[in-house]
């Protein structure tokens, strides 16, 4: 399939880019609006955190997708949705650390120890954080192809702890959680048949080398 022209493709990353700030600025507009609810702080939590996961979830469907619609072009979106996964857990993670636990290190270790849904979501975090910081041209030609992508596979780690923290977050309506979860096995299951295919596409390549030496 013929990619799209340079200019439809900036048009279109422009589009993603604002699609991409909309739960945030809906945020802000309520915000401005006192239309947060009873519990503003809650409201602000579970956006961030459910638009993290969303994100990241969309950043792993981006290959499979190309591969699918046969339109290589796509990966060229996969980083910013990618860096907007990581900016609204940095917003999730500061809404917990500003508003709810006021900064207090006494507070933010006890939740840590006590609730496992904290030290999967911080776990979720610290994995995107080196993702994030390492997602430009510059650091890719400095790690090399090999060991940039396998750092990069700390995404799925990092989604499949963020499933985990949304699931024992919510504990009795666990259909969005799992749902989340469903969609993240399927992907996983897509990379894995995708490495087994390569896998066995090289190996009779290798022997038919062998019989013509």
């Amino acid at each position: 399939m013929r990619p799209p022209a340079e200019k439809l493709i900036r048009a279109l990353k422009a589009a993603v880019f604002l699609l991409c700030l909309g739960p945030a600025a809906r945020l802000v507009w309520k915000g401005f609006h006192n239309d947060l609810g009873a519990n503003p702080i809650d409201v602000i939590t579970r956006a961030t955190g459910q638009w993290t996961l969303i994100f990241l979830l969309i950043t792993l469907g981006i290959t499979p997708l190309r591969k699918i619609l046969q339109m290589p072009w796509l990966i060229r979106f996969r980083r910013m949705v990618g860096l907007f996964a990581f900016t609204y857990g940095s917003l999730h993670l500061m809404t917990w650390l500003w508003l709810d636990k006021f900064f207090d290190p006494h507070e933010m270790w006890t939740d840590i120890i006590k609730r496992r849904f904290i030290t999967a979501g911080l776990t979720a975090w610290l994995l995107m954080m080196p993702l994030a910081l390492t997602s430009t041209k510059g650091w890719i030609r400095r790690m090399g192809g090999k060991r940039w992508q396998l750092l990069h596979r700390l995404i799925y780690v990092s989604a499949a702890a963020g499933v985990f923290h949304f699931m024992w977050l919510v504990k009795a309506d666990l259909r969005r959680p799992l749902t989340y979860g469903a969609i993240l096995s399927v992907l996983l299951f897509f990379r894995i048949i995708n490495w087994l295919a390569g896998k066995m596409v090289t190996k009779p390549s290798a022997r038919a080398v062998g019989d013509l030496s």
